[in-house]
């Protein structure tokens, strides 16, 4: 009971120190969703309403169409009069100039005539001069009015009874009176004389066509609060179409209250915290490990954070469907870089989450479920880029599938179905093939190994690999034997066994600096035998410095670095240790010269690794290979491992160690195995006694 309640305290403790992580992604999806009601319906008329029933929240003005209101402005405006102002200042300083130049007459005209002139001039003004362009207008349509001022009174007035400069010039000299003088009045020039008076008033004018505009009603009519437009698979009519529009178009103008604002935001963080907690309650109960990585938890929660953020800005800017989005990479890369359980709850999480900003919640859930379920079955183990290009096609075709159901269930005939969406599907294939670039984006951003980078890490035509090869050939050998049987025990307990693998190949790498100081790459001479023991002992434990040194330098991943570092631990390098007290029994030894530098395996594909190097090292030191002494041996070996405590910082069990031991056991036994003597051919001498012994054995006579 008090273990129980210990262990409780434990897991409350661990949740309330990720409590920060949960309200900071709640927060920053909340804030990025969008707020209200995202409406965008996609419909054709005439065909089936392929959406939930649309029932209004509120009282909605019946907007009409964009064509009726154009119609409309188009007939109040046809007949507006625009305003112009009677200027009697224009007239008046027209004549003056003519007074002016002709007081005296004109050239071979008398005075008389002159004022003669000016009166036609006066008269012209009166009946009223307006621009060419107006002019223009009232020939193409003389019933063309305009509203004149003078004073305080405005009288309409057709734009045909006025003159233009042109005609009123031409009205002067069509006079009988002056018309006899036309030669002599052509050289005074009367055009400069006759300039509009009717001026347009452009901002009354401008403010009566404002109020004849908005005088137009937009509504046709009013939707009762709570009131049908259509319902699924009901076909959408004209009528329907028109009230779709207006509600959508209400939506859009109408500023949400700040009651209904806080309402709107508190349900959304609600609804996200709630998802988020569980996925780390998850996490915390099932995969804790997790948590010891910075990199792991920051892939999950950014990837969860960042998805549901595209699928709001989509929706909001209307780019295209949401279904194009390629979501169920997500759960591609959780599977690859970490388990399937934990692909699958990162995918249910943000699909839950990304069904907030949709409008068809049911189609999307289920349609983006089953992508990513078969995302993660096509993704079992990555070893092929092919494997990129069969899960795109093959998440495209049950998404395809799934909404064709769907699309079954609602439909009335196979008419219906909207074959737009499978482009749709296609397109979202298309973006998942940058699932495989984007990988490696993945990977160096949270240093993650993926098993595409494994397996050509474990190529051993790699430059590093083809150099160990070349320089130590006996520890090449090792490697790959130690690199065999890790994996064979990681394949029975459930561990990374590719990963393991290529750790094997690289974690004696750094013995390439001083080869002949390793048995395995001696022949005949011991360079140990020059040198004290101290310094035999550092030679040998520089292997790991030296090997980390390369590494870095060839930019090897962490994951690799880390089984150099562990494969001995912070072990002790006994044979030189123990020689050094037996040749110095009287001093004091520094225990710290024949030690590794460590740290020990922490994670438990490094603990296999050590224990496979370890024994299979050993075993080429037996004088004998029988079934007891290379199970002696092992038992020796890795027992004293786990009494020195080598495995306390690694999640190993202590049946993961009998089932490394029985796959070592069995492995040496087949490799050290007593072959059968083969016989040797008779002499010639013997030759007749062979043939009887022969007739014998085979009963010939």
């Amino acid at each position: 009971m008090a273990k129980s309640y210990i262990q409780k305290a434990e897991l409350w403790r661990e949740v309330l120190k990720r409590f920060w992580l949960v309200v900071v992604t709640t927060a920053v999806i909340v804030v990025l969703l969008p707020q209200g009601d995202v409406i965008h319906y996609e419909y054709e008329i005439n065909h089936p309403w392929t959406h939930d029933p649309l029932i209004v929240k509120y009282e909605t003005p019946l907007y009409k169409s964009d064509e009726v209101l154009k119609a409309e402005r188009d007939s109040i405006l046809a007949n507006f009069e625009p305003y112009y102002n009677f200027s009697a200042v224009v007239r008046e300083k027209a004549l003056e100039r003519f007074t002016e130049k002709f007081a005296r007459g004109t050239s071979g005209l008398s005075s008389k005539y002159a004022a003669y002139i000016s009166k036609k001039i006066r008269l012209a003004y009166d009946r009223g001069i307006i621009s060419t362009e107006e002019g223009r207008k009232a020939i193409t349509d003389s019933t063309l009015s305009i509203r004149l001022v003078s004073g305080n009174t405005a009288v309409s007035q057709y734009i045909r009874n006025f003159f233009t400069p042109v005609t009123a010039y031409e009205w002067i000299f069509n006079d009988p009176f002056v018309h006899a003088h036309r030669n002599e009045l052509v050289k005074c020039n009367i055009n400069e004389f006759l300039e509009p008076n009717i001026i347009y008033d452009e901002q009354r004018s401008e403010m009566e066509r404002d109020d004849l505009i908005s005088s137009i009603p937009v509504a046709s009519g009013m939707i009762l609060a709570g009131q049908k437009i259509i319902d699924r698979g009901e076909v959408v009519g004209e009528k329907a179409d028109a009230a779709i529009k207006a509600y959508v178009k209400s939506q859009e103008q109408r500023t949400a209250s700040q009651l209904e604002l806080a309402t709107t935001y508190g349900g959304q963080a609600l609804y996200v915290f709630i998802i988020i907690l569980l996925f780390t309650l998850y996490l915390l109960l099932y995969r804790r490990d997790y948590f010891d990585y910075r990199r792991s938890y920051s892939m999950l929660y950014i990837l969860i954070t960042l998805m549901p953020i595209l699928v709001s800005f989509i929706i909001q800017h209307r780019f295209f469907t949401v279904y194009v989005l390629p979501i169920c990479m997500v759960p591609m890369f959780v599977r690859v870089f970490m388990d399937s359980r934990t692909a699958f709850l990162t995918h249910v999480s943000l699909v839950m989450i990304c069904a907030l900003a949709v409008q068809k919640q049911f189609d999307f859930i289920v349609i983006e479920l089953t992508g990513g379920l078969v995302a993660i079955y096509t993704l079992r183990e990555l070893a092929r880029r092919s494997q990129i290009f069969t899960a795109a096609i093959t998440v495209s075709g049950i998404q395809c599938l799934t909404y064709f159901a769907l699309q079954l269930i609602a439909m009335q005939s196979m008419q219906d179905f909207d074959t737009q969406m499978i482009y749709h599907f296609i397109a979202s294939a298309v973006l998942l093939l940058l699932a495989y670039p984007l990988m490696f984006v993945v990977e160096k951003m949270f240093g993650f190994v993926s098993a595409v980078t494994l397996f050509e890490l474990s190529d051993t035509n790699k430059a590093l690999l083809r150099r160990l090869s070349e320089v130590a050939p006996g520890t090449f050998q090792h490697s790959i034997t130690v690199g065999n049987l890790a994996a064979e025990i990681a394949s029975k307990i459930g561990a990374k066994s590719l990963l393991v693998r290529v750790g094997a190949l690289y974690h004696d790498i750094g013995k390439m600096r001083h080869p002949v100081f390793f048995t395995e790459n001696q022949v005949g001479i011991n360079p140990h035998n020059r040198i004290s023991e101290t310094e035999s002992a550092q030679v040998v434990i520089s292997h790991v410095t030296e090997g980390l040194r390369m590494a870095e330098k060839e930019n090897l991943p962490t994951q690799i670095l880390d089984f150099i570092r562990t494969h001995h631990g912070a072990g002790m390098v006994k044979f030189f240790y123990v020689q050094y007290k037996n040749n110095h029994p009287d001093e004091e030894v520094d225990e710290e010269l024949f030690t590794y530098p460590g740290p020990n395996p922490f994670t438990t594909e490094q603990a296999i690794l050590m224990m496979a190097d370890t024994v299979e090292a050993a075993s080429r030191s037996l004088k004998e290979y029988t079934e007891e002494s290379i199970s002696s041996l092992v038992n020796r070996l890795i027992d004293g491992q786990v009494q020195q405590g080598f495995f306390h910082d690694c999640p190993i069990t202590f049946r993961d160690i009998q089932v490394a031991k029985d796959v070592l056991i069995e492995r040496l036994k087949a490799i050290y195995h007593t072959r059968i003597a083969y016989p040797e051919l008779n002499k010639k001498d013997d030759s007749e006694q062979g043939k009887k012994s022969n007739k014998k054995k085979y009963g010939r006579k």
